[in-house]
């Protein structure tokens, strides 16, 4: 453990941070996965919506700076293709 005050108060800092990306992180991951189910189900009504709210949380999750932009694009644009296959 550190000795110096402005450490500890940064340790807590990040811990607070870590929490907050895994929180976002998780949800990100659930939306997606999600998503892949209504994929893989054929049902393409449930797959348009489920894609519009992994994309809100991609974004979401972007602009937090917990996912880089490109990598939220790329997830959204490859989940959009095989929405559109369907």
């Amino acid at each position: 453990m550190a000795n110096i005050k402005s450490q500890i108060k940064r340790i807590g800092t990040n811990k607070k941070a870590q929490d907050r990306n895994r929180q976002v992180k998780s949800q990100v991951k659930t939306a997606i996965r999600a998503t892949r189910e209504a994929i893989k189900a054929g049902d393409k009504e449930t797959a348009i919506a489920r894609l519009k709210a992994a994309s809100k949380s991609l974004d979401k999750a972007a602009g937090k700076g917990v996912l880089h932009k490109n990598q939220a694009a790329n997830r959204k644009s490859a989940m959009a293709k095989q929405v559109a296959a369907l």
